[in-house]
């Protein structure tokens, strides 16, 4: 013959699994953010008016101290890097900033390679 569980019983088991997952440690992000997502906000709400060098110096800027954490930069960071590098004309600096999220985020390579092409093509 089985035993009822007592509901007191339950109830003291229940608490005791919701206090020990609440101790759980909190997973880490993925990547570190940062400021990236308002920069981008803000250059987008503006038209770019802001000022593409304002906002370069801002992401180099959180980009060092990402790497010094030894975090990782989120998808897109380094793409949002080359637009502005080509905003203001530096064509080499938007060509390796292409290359480097090609090559953290292999999934983006057939996006970053039309990218290349099209940017090479346009500065010719």
């Amino acid at each position: 013959m089985k035993r009822p569980v007592h509901s007191a019983t339950a109830l003291a088991a229940l608490a005791i699994c919701a206090t020990l997952a609440g101790c759980a440690a909190p997973r880490q992000p993925l990547y570190a953010w940062n400021d990236y997502q308002p920069q981008v906000y803000q250059y987008l709400k503006d038209d770019g008016s802001t000022g593409a060098e304002d906002q370069l110096l801002k992401l180099e800027e959180a980009r060092l101290k990402v790497q010094a954490e030894g975090k990782a930069l989120p998808p897109g960071y380094r793409a949002h890097m080359a637009m502005l590098y080509s905003r203001t004309g530096n064509n080499e600096k938007t060509v390796e900033q292409l290359a480097e999220e090609k090559q953290h985020f292999p999934e983006s390579a057939t996006f970053m390679d039309t990218l290349l092409q099209t940017f090479t093509a346009r500065k010719n």
